[in-house]
């Protein structure tokens, strides 16, 4: 495999136009896709112009180089054959080895024109930690937002990876940056949903602890920046203040009999799941 990231040969606002008219075309058919990752924090964050500054001020993965490698999408597996359909529509073609051994929750596509490529992931992500989306159709996490996957669905993608980079630490600052951190949004789509996450990690010691590291990992980053006066001082108050206000309420759940068991083992067996990329 290659030692660095192929990117999207798109720019940013073309590229986000290209998902979105993805996610319109599944919505006129009835299928629930919606933008994961990098892009869908990009989109959510355009109504604030200071995450799109820090976006281009320190890069992704490194400083000059585009945004974006690749489109992650959302879907429902019991969707996959409407999935299928929007794509040879719109005129990609499948990777008929994943699509084949792994369509029951990953499908893969390439744009026709091979400008990008496209990871449609069904149901959950499923790496170092789950992070669930639901399997029915209208009442699942899906239907939540629109084109992308929700604000605290977007922070837990983030908080789950074990071997967090600089590119997901990177994220994770833009989404605190641009986001208010409040106990519930009450319908609020630009607001981090705290309690849901706390609800949510306060039976998994593992992910709860990972959330944790990660958390602590954004905060150095984030101040690495601020000394190389690559982010302001009061935009990083803003951030650490957010940061803080996820970690006190992930501290504050009352905590499931199965978190306390796995927390009295700790870190003395793994707490994540090992995560094998499929080599393209």
């Amino acid at each position: 495999m290659p030692s660095e990231p192929s990117f999207v040969a798109l720019g940013e606002d073309d590229f986000l136009r290209e998902a979105r008219a993805i996610v319109d075309a599944a919505q006129a058919r009835g299928t629930a896709l919606r933008i994961l990752g990098s892009l869908g924090i990009y989109a959510h964050s355009m109504h604030v112009p200071e995450c799109i500054s820090v976006y281009h001020r320190v890069g992704r993965i490194s400083e000059g180089t585009p945004l974006f490698t690749d489109l992650d999408l959302m879907g429902y597996a019991s969707q996959g054959r409407s999935i299928s359909r929007v794509f040879d529509n719109l005129g990609f073609r499948p990777d008929d080895v994943i699509n084949g051994f792994f369509g029951d929750r990953r499908l893969v596509y390439y744009d026709g024109k091979n400008r990008f490529h496209v990871d449609v992931f069904l149901d959950k992500l499923e790496f170092s930690h789950n992070v669930l989306f639901g399997k029915k159709p209208g009442n699942g996490r899906l239907e939540l937002d629109s084109p992308t996957i929700s604000l605290t669905d977007m922070v837990l993608e983030k908080l789950q990876i074990h071997q967090i980079g600089r590119k997901d630490l990177v994220d994770l600052i833009v989404l605190f940056l641009g986001h208010d951190v409040k106990p519930s949004p009450d319908g609020d789509q630009e607001a981090i949903d705290a309690g849901h996450v706390a609800n949510l990690l306060a039976d998994d010691w593992g992910f709860w602890y990972e959330s944790m590291q990660n958390l602590t990992k954004s905060r150095q980053l984030l101040g690495n920046f601020v000394a190389e006066g690559k982010i302001p001082a009061d935009f990083a108050g803003r951030i650490e203040n957010r940061i803080g206000e996820l970690e006190a309420a992930l501290r504050a759940a009352p905590k499931g009999r199965r978190w306390e068991k796995r927390a009295k083992v700790g870190t003395a067996k793994p707490w994540f799941r090992e995560v094998e990329e499929i080599v393209r």
